[in-house]
């Protein structure tokens, strides 16, 4: 529906509007209606001047304000009705007894031009479908052909006032396409400013929300729904939380590895083309871990004939590793022991190299 003109509101120009909608174009600005209306204007006073310039009616004529247009841009249905007569087109009251006798099909009709109060608009047919062209809505609407005359009826019974417009309309781009396609509209316009305040309620509900959520100190009691919006966002913190941890865990573990993956591969024969599995990598561990531990136990002691100190025995071993099941320990333990003694070896081989 972008080949359709359609003229959105500003200020209060809504006959402007009804105006080029109907007609396809910008044919007609505020200051092409106010040369209109003051001309109208100009016709009435010299009628009234006929009775005489001194009568009382006269004067109280001059002493009003203008019935076709005001200062807020209203324009009179006297103004539209002889800005369409340059185009050779009429306006008919769609109520009167006149337009009934006619017995006319609404739908066989081209367009009309919808009045109440101050406010006017236009629907009008373009191919072979309706359109509401009302200024106010954010877009051209779409009404079916079954709908148009109960649309109608509804106007009718809101009070607004329906004029039909006789005579050829211009042509224009969109009557053209839409001869050839039929369009389909998912979601109907919306009038202006409406989702502009959805969206400011939103913002507000929003703000709402977080001051209540970081403000509130326990003394005050918060909704059901309040509560299980503090108890999601509680949870998913949590489960960030317990995420990065475990990442931190198996960065410590991998790094730990291949600290000591260097002296492993001197103790440790390697097998060629050979891809490990968990369980044989696992075994190779504990085996370094215990030749680690032997050597150590041999520095303490010392020279044969010397005391030996008895050696502080450290919390985590590889014979807790590979001990009695009935001692085992859980899984979480044997892998921080793991963690923690691959460090120890790291940094006694860091020294060990500093010495040489």
């Amino acid at each position: 529906m972008e080949s359709i003109f359609h003229e959105k509101q500003e200020g209060s120009l809504c006959a402007q509007h009804c105006l080029n909608n109907l007609l396809q174009g910008e044919y007609f600005s505020p200051v092409e209606l106010s040369s209109i209306a003051h001309q109208l204007d100009e016709e009435e006073r010299m009628r009234m001047a006929e009775g005489g310039v001194t009568s009382e009616d006269y004067r109280t004529f001059l002493q009003q304000p203008s019935g076709n247009m005001d200062d807020s841009g209203f324009f009179s249905i006297q103004v539209i009705s002889n800005a369409l007569k340059v185009w050779g087109l009429e306006l008919i009251l769609f109520n009167s007894p006149e337009y009934q006798r006619l017995g006319i099909d609404p739908i066989n009709e081209r367009s009309f031009i919808c009045n109440y109060k101050e406010h006017w608009f236009t629907v009008r047919k373009l191919g072979k479908q309706w359109f509401n062209l009302n200024s106010l809505l954010t877009g051209p609407e779409l009404i079916s052909d079954t709908y148009l005359a109960l649309f109608l009826a509804q106007l009718q019974q809101e009070g607004y006032s329906i004029f039909v417009v006789k005579g050829d309309l211009p042509d224009c781009e969109a009557d053209q396409l839409l001869q050839m396609i039929r369009v389909q509209q998912m979601h109907r316009p919306k009038l202006i400013g409406e989702e502009l305040a959805q969206l400011r309620e939103q913002r507000v509900q929003k703000a709402d929300l977080e001051q209540v959520l970081d403000g509130n100190d326990g003394s005050g009691v918060l909704d059901e729904d309040e509560e299980d919006l503090r108890r999601a966002l509680a949870l998913s913190r949590q489960q960030i939380d317990m995420e990065d941890e475990e990442a931190d865990l198996r960065r410590a573990i991998q790094l730990s590895m291949q600290g000591s993956s260097r002296n492993i591969s001197q103790d440790i024969p390697q097998t060629s083309g050979t891809h490990l599995t968990s369980e044989e990598l696992r075994k190779r561990r504990e085996a370094y871990f215990e030749k680690q531990q032997r050597q150590q136990q041999q520095q303490q002691q010392g020279p044969p004939g010397q005391l030996s100190h008895p050696a502080e025995t450290p919390t985590t071993s590889s014979g807790a590793l590979g001990g009695d099941p009935g001692d085992a320990m859980s899984e979480e333990d044997m892998l921080q022991a793991a963690v923690t003694m691959s460090l120890e070896t790291v940094r006694n081989n860091f020294v060990t190299e500093e010495k040489k």
